[in-house]
């Protein structure tokens, strides 16, 4: 995914981000683990029903032997369901996810439906294994990244937007592989994991101005990205925390 944001200086998120590195400890933390009580499916996996395509290419949307696939040029799908009337405020989503090679999407949140285009509102956590982008899964796309190490365009990514970016040896997904993709917000914390591991921590700070990127309420999307990028989605479910 490509969104461009107005330059901000390096110390507005000093403080607030913290990435994990690979490998990191999540023990201490039960976000993605245990049962899935409370969890409602929003992708019935025979139909798109209770989702709506933006106009620019609907047909990159389809359901396959119970698994979402998109595929094709740029298009987003967002959930337009009964659940919270699609409107999240603080939730935790979790999904499965594959990637075919050099593939590209992502999972907007706090988003709204829009015709075309890229969203201009919501954040969004990359889905991409080994596309050119240089943002890999289980980053908060242009605001915590993670990036591979030694890849031909890293250098112009670390000093792009005064972001924060951590450093791997390689992406936290596989091409070909499912894995389990946790998106958490609650306040104005915003928790990513990829099969468990914490990827990005994030807290919106109080002065921040990205025109469209605010944490509030809204929706989820999911992207296609280009002709060459086919991902697939199953077991999409989300629990609305605070209703305990």
């Amino acid at each position: 995914m490509r969104i461009l944001f107005a330059s901000l200086a390096a110390t507005t998120l000093a403080g607030v981000c913290a990435l994990a590195p690979a490998g990191a400890d999540d023990h201490a933390d039960d976000m993605g683990a245990g049962t899935e009580d409370g969890f409602v499916t929003l992708f019935d996996g025979t139909s798109l029903d209770g989702w709506t395509s933006s106009l620019d290419n609907p047909a990159a949307f389809s359901v396959e032997d119970g698994v979402l696939v998109v595929k094709g040029d740029r298009a987003h799908l967002f959930y337009s369901g009964e659940v919270a009337d699609h409107d999240f405020t603080d939730f935790e989503l979790r999904l499965k996810v594959r990637t075919t090679e050099g593939s590209n999407s992502g999972v907007y949140f706090h988003t709204v439906y829009q015709e075309d285009d890229w969203p201009e509102i919501g954040y969004e956590a990359q889905v991409n294994s080994t596309q050119s982008d240089p943002r890999k899964t289980g980053s908060l796309y242009s605001v915590a990244d993670i990036y591979v190490s030694g890849e031909e365009n890293e250098p112009a990514l670390r000093v792009e937007n005064g972001n924060s970016f951590v450093a791997r040896d390689e992406a936290p997904s596989t091409d070909g592989e499912w894995f389990d993709y946790t998106i958490r917000v609650e306040g104005k914390t915003v928790t990513i994991k990829v099969d468990g591991e914490t990827t990005v921590k994030w807290t919106e700070p109080e002065d921040w101005d990205r025109e469209g990127r605010k944490l509030a309420s809204g929706t989820f999307a999911l992207q296609a990205h280009d002709p060459d990028s086919e991902v697939h989605y199953k077991d999409i479910r989300v629990k609305v925390l605070g209703e305990e």
